[in-house]
């Protein structure tokens, strides 16, 4: 993969050419795409189309929303989808995870 390129409302936040994380697990989700489609497990092309449906499907459901735009949150599902559809990845253990990982302590981040 020679470039991340995202751009318009899949680009993540930036500010002065640089990606913006809020969070740690932000970046790590990040990386971990980057990473997954440098070493070949995935197509980033294969990503992009992922998060664009992704986001597209929240468009939809959110028309004329105040809501915060959730692009790390849109675009861990989308890496979540993409890497079940190559078989990487088993849904049940995503969720059972994603479950264990919301009860844990506010403020833990390991």
């Amino acid at each position: 993969m020679s470039e991340v390129e995202l751009s318009g409302r899949y680009e993540p936040p930036m500010a002065n050419g640089e990606v913006l994380f809020e969070a740690p697990w932000q970046g790590r989700v990040f990386a971990m795409a980057v990473t997954l489609a440098e070493q070949g497990c995935m197509a980033w092309s294969d990503f992009q189309g992922m998060l664009i449906e992704v986001v597209g499907a929240w468009d939809t459901d959110h028309p004329h929303s105040d809501e915060e735009y959730p692009y790390y949150e849109l675009f861990a599902e989308s890496l979540s989808r993409i890497l079940v559809q190559k078989g990487l990845l088993d849904s049940e253990e995503i969720h059972k995870a994603d479950g264990l990982m919301a009860a844990r302590p506010h403020g833990h981040d390991h």
